[in-house]
């Protein structure tokens, strides 16, 4: 049992196939079994798994997560084309997309920020102080790649906007002469509230600010999203199993008033 095929790989072990949702997989002394203790409900697995949490050499919910980047950053190229010198990522979760756009724009791509892989993911991180100076460890600049150049900058999204103001900044800094944000999911609106640690509404900057905003914010020349169309059309199966709730709002569990109060119980207990 793993939570991503890459660990698979790892071992030589053979990928069978995915635990469904609403599955219980009980291994004992007795050998495998499988229990359905539930009812049989329309899945909606987390498209943000494609978009940033899993590895890109996995197979998650039955599509390759290496391909479903390089078919947002395409699209993303498709609806969001500007006059550029180069294309660089924002490693690691925008090289994919990054790669995509590069073939749907016929722009270069070249590595102009390069990754500490000593220091882990700073959306998490608790504390404003420790994402920036986690933003400062784990990029630095190749000053080579983006002095006196139109960039083109991939990331796959923005929660707060204040790492992405970081790395702006940091690309401008080291000679670019624009820096123009792609991003490649749509505006994240809402947080979370099946498992995901994601900021509170009132964090995700995108929940009160428009796009014009928060290119100001983060100083670009120009900020551009994917749409949640090409989204769901990066992924198989789209609209009909995955949950996107996070970007347009519909949950696909109903958040009553109980459910609510019960979650602000937890945070309270986990600040405790």
């Amino acid at each position: 049992m793993c939570s991503e095929t890459c660990a698979l790989d790892l071992i030589d072990a053979t990928y069978v196939r995915e635990i469904e949702p609403g599955e219980l997989v009980v291994i004992d002394q007795n050998g495998l079994r499988s229990m359905r203790p539930f009812a049989t409900e329309q899945p909606r697995q987390c498209v943000f798994e494609h978009v940033y949490f899993s590895r890109p050499d996995s197979v998650v919910f039955g599509q390759s997560v290496h391909v479903s980047r390089i078919e947002m950053g395409k699209r993303l190229a498709e609806e969001t084309a500007v006059d550029a010198d180069v294309v660089v990522p924002v490693p690691d979760s925008g090289m994919f997309a990054a790669v995509g756009y590069s073939m749907a724009s016929g722009l270069p791509l070249e590595f102009g920020l390069i990754r500490n892989h000593y220091v882990g993911r700073t959306f998490i991180e608790p504390q404003q102080s420790i994402r920036d100076f986690g933003v400062k460890v784990k990029l630095n600049p190749v000053r080579s790649v983006l002095e006196g150049r139109r960039v083109v900058l991939i990331d796959d999204s923005i929660v707060r906007g204040t790492t992405s103001q970081k790395i702006v900044g940091m690309v401008r800094n080291a000679g670019a002469r624009e820096v123009h944000l792609r991003v490649s999911s749509p505006p994240i609106t809402g947080p979370c509230y099946y498992g995901i640690d994601t900021p509170e509404k009132k964090d995700l900057i995108a929940s009160s600010h428009s796009v014009e905003d928060i290119k100001e914010f983060l100083g670009a020349d120009s900020l551009s999203y994917l749409s949640h169309h090409s989204l769901m059309a990066s992924v198989q199966n789209g609209a009909e199993e995955f949950c996107s709730a996070c970007f347009n709002g519909n949950y696909p569990v109903p958040l009553t008033d109980e459910a609510l109060g019960q979650r602000k119980l937890f945070e309270k207990s986990k600040g405790g």
